[in-house]
């Protein structure tokens, strides 16, 4: 229905005789937005719909249905770029038909989707399902897994025997699978988004990502999130910004657990002296890498 000929709820102040209840109106605001999932709205076009004001409509919305009316949003683009990926759009029509308008915001922002409790990280995947794929890149074979919470698992190899491996002594406990891009669209294109960034040199995706580690190795991995690309720092740096200046040994450690790669960029840690330093996936990758974000000469 068109915006100009939508006619808002009833008020208190024009019509109190015929004042819906507020979780009518939610309800109301909530078909309102399943109308338009890709449109751009304010908050004060939902508050004219619903009669009320933008910050009472923010809250009894959320209080209905426990999100916010951005978020309620967000969550049927989601469904619509799924649903595009399934009948076989191309990433980037379905990203910009679902109205997300950059990729960005359909993958979401890493810093704040990071990080797990303990007991989870203890079980070792224990009662989870976890979905993998290998794909031939410019830095050559990469397995990237994941729950349902994101990427937990991105890893380059000589061959996917030995990935599998790895994957399984990482989540001994997961019911891991092959999957199909038709079955797990998200997969696909988040391993689509990383090749298009190492092959092309595209925007580093922001895809979300399920950390799994010590308390130590989150924080040093949520910390790596915020290095940009073309910044390199040493190992000392990186602790001294984790507020742990004597701690250089446990954070070339951590970096060196790391188990998503170029997603968490421990590549853009060197030596004091500016040497490479040592690099899970060999140092001729870590060299490239650098090269390619010129960060530092080749070697």
């Amino acid at each position: 229905m068109p915006r100009s000929h939508y006619r808002p709820l009833p008020t208190a102040a024009t019509e109190p005789e015929a004042v819906s209840p507020v979780s009518d109106r939610m309800v109301a605001v909530a078909r309102y937005i399943e109308a338009r999932p890709d449109e751009s709205l304010r908050l004060a076009d939902l508050a004219a719909v619903a009669g009320l004001s933008a910050s009472r409509l923010q809250r009894a919305f959320k209080a209905t249905f426990g999100v916010s009316p951005k978020a309620y949003q967000d969550a049927l683009r989601l469904k619509h770029f799924k649903q595009a990926l399934r009948t076989g759009q191309t990433v980037t029509d379905a990203i910009y038909d679902a109205g997300f308008g950059s990729s960005s915001r359909v993958y979401g922002k890493p810093e704040r989707q990071v990080g797990m409790a303990p007991t989870r990280y203890q079980k070792g995947g224990e009662g989870e399902s976890i979905a993998y794929a290998c794909r031939e890149t410019a830095l050559g074979l990469l397995m990237m897994a994941a729950t349902e919470n994101g990427v937990c698992f991105a890893e380059f190899g000589d061959d996917e025997e030995s990935l599998c491996e790895q994957l399984k002594k990482e989540f001994p406990k997961a019911r891991l699978f092959a999957s199909k891009a038709s079955e797990s669209p998200e997969l696909d294109a988040w391993m689509t988004a990383l090749d298009d960034h190492l092959r092309h040199n595209k925007p580093r995706p922001n895809v979300p990502l399920d950390i799994r580690g010590t308390t130590f190795q989150t924080r040093v991995w949520k910390l790596l999130l915020s290095v940009r690309e073309g910044e390199v720092l040493s190992y000392s740096e990186l602790a001294r910004r984790l507020g742990e200046p004597k701690a250089v040994r446990a954070v070339a450690s951590a970096c060196g657990r790391n188990r998503i790669a170029v997603l968490i960029p421990c590549h853009r840690v060197l030596r004091s002296d500016g040497s490479l330093g040592g690099y899970r996936w060999g140092l001729d990758r870590k060299q490239r890498l650098l090269a390619r974000e010129g960060s530092v000469p080749s070697q």
